[in-house]
């Protein structure tokens, strides 16, 4: 008897552009959006391309909701959640932190919030990052001292174990994510380097469609398996970050 293989399809997931790779994000949509303050691990290309395609009503869950602009982190004409909130796209943001560091400077995100044009809910940096890693790993929800007792704890069963209160927290799942590496081979396995690592890894597995730009891609084989951080298992579409970002300005 001859058995035949079958034949595996492997999907293509290189994408010409961000516009491209983003203009089935529906209105409404939870994304997941990388950054740590400064510009490092942001991928600013695909938050381009979702102003460009002006897509209304977003839920965004980043460590911050743009605070590279006011701080001065990065280049000149510096690209973060800003642009989004500008265009008036952002219905709630779920952050660590959410407000400039400068009272006299406040961010897009702020003035918006103030003027009662976007939610917030404010979640503690560690907390935050426990609950991606539980959507990722689908467990629906963890106990955490952090935020009990305070306003964090409004409205979240509680209780009291070994002595010590606890607050209950939720995994975070998005319908996308877009993420920044360093490169990438054409299945998807994704490096970084430094900082821009941060939350990305993380993000990546939460989410029905993740999205990474990159500065290059290469055929598979071309990547250490040591140096792979995020499978291209968790990695649906791919594009490269153009050099020069004045164009999109």
């Amino acid at each position: 008897m001859t058995f035949q293989v079958p034949t595996l399809e492997i999907p293509d997931k290189v994408y010409a552009s961000a516009v491209e790779a983003l203009k089935d994000v529906p209105e409404g949509a939870i994304i997941n959006v990388d950054g740590f303050a400064g510009p490092g691990g942001m991928a600013h290309y695909l938050m381009v391309g979702l102003r460009d395609l002006g897509v209304k009503g977003l839920q965004l869950i980043s460590n911050t909701a743009g605070v590279a602009r006011v701080s001065g982190f990065g280049a000149p004409n510096i690209i973060d959640h800003s642009i989004l909130v500008e265009n008036n796209q952002v219905a709630k943001a779920t952050a660590s932190y959410p407000v400039s560091p400068s009272a006299s400077r406040p961010s897009a995100f702020e003035k918006a919030y103030n003027r009662g044009e976007t939610e917030l809910e404010v979640v503690p940096q560690g907390t935050l990052a426990e609950r991606l890693r539980c959507g990722g790993a689908g467990v629906a929800a963890f106990y955490t001292p952090t935020g009990a007792g305070t306003l964090l704890a409004e409205g979240k069963e509680a209780r009291t174990i070994n002595g010590k209160d606890y607050i209950l927290e939720t995994g975070l799942r998005a319908d996308f994510c877009i993420i920044r590496g360093h490169k990438a081979d054409t299945l998807g396995n994704v490096v970084y380097k430094g900082t821009s690592r941060n939350f990305n890894p993380v993000m990546a597995t939460t989410a029905k469609i993740t999205v990474v730009e990159v500065d290059e891609i290469v055929e598979p084989g071309q990547l250490g398996p040591e140096e792979i951080v995020t499978p291209g298992l968790f990695v649906d579409r791919i594009v490269v970050r153009p050099a020069d970002f004045s164009a999109y300005l």
